[in-house]
């Protein structure tokens, strides 16, 4: 037998991580989705190969690059020993990193996508108005890409919530600081504790087909922006 209570942390611990990566992503992917769906440089669908590489290199390729970023010979060794540190790697700010960056092309595509809906003429209508390019991307793109925020932001916490090979590289299996959901679960397993590891998989499950659900509804609202 076991209690219920010991499953908490690594939920805790996977729906802090999700919720500060979505904020995140939002943040630093909005003002990149906007410059891919407004620039006109020859260069820049090469910057969104960049951001979209996550989407076909193995998880365990990002997580060595990532180990060796934030090890102790790398940039995050040097960042850690301000504060007496030796490397960064194994910590919850390095899961934070991590999801940040293999989560990315979940959030800036859909919000790219939406801010290329609309096309051209609410913008120019908002300039014809002399509104400034910060009023108008603040009160007329924002207001009409919502859709493609909130299919970002569902895919880039859903996303983070199911790393594992990224999450396992660069975090380990540390009780409370690092121990995830999805790392929870395989530990479980080949600890054969098979009635803790069923509960968190069906509650994945049940997660999963709640983010397609809404997922399908989403795609509907961005599609009536296309019309």
């Amino acid at each position: 037998m076991f209690e219920l209570s010991e499953l908490w942390p690594p939920i805790r611990l996977t729906l802090t991580l999700a919720a500060i990566a979505t904020v995140t992503l939002l943040i630093v992917g909005t003002p990149i989705a906007w410059w891919l769906a407004r620039s006109k440089a020859k260069w820049k669908e090469a910057v969104a190969t960049v951001v979209a590489l996550p989407l076909v290199l193995p998880p365990t390729v990002i997580g060595f690059y990532l180990l060796i970023f934030l090890g102790p010979n790398g940039p995050g060794g040097a960042i850690a020993g301000l504060w007496g540190g030796r490397t960064l790697a194994f910590t919850f700010e390095a899961l934070i990193l991590g999801s940040v960056l293999y989560s990315m092309p979940f959030v800036v595509q859909p919000i790219r996508n939406a801010f290329e809906a609309f096309g051209e003429r609410p913008l120019e209508a908002a300039a014809t108005l002399r509104a400034t390019p910060w009023n108008t991307f603040w009160t007329v793109a924002v207001p009409l890409a919502r859709p493609g925020f909130m299919t970002g932001a569902v895919l880039g916490f859903a996303h983070t919530v199911g790393e594992f090979g990224v999450v396992l590289m660069i975090g380990g299996n540390i009780p409370g600081q690092t121990k995830v959901l999805s790392i929870a679960i395989y530990d479980y397993v080949e600890t054969l504790r098979w009635a803790q590891a069923h509960i968190l998989a069906g509650g994945m499950l049940i997660f999963a087909f709640v983010v397609i659900l809404s997922m399908l509804v989403l795609e509907k609202r961005i599609g009536k922006l296309k019309q």
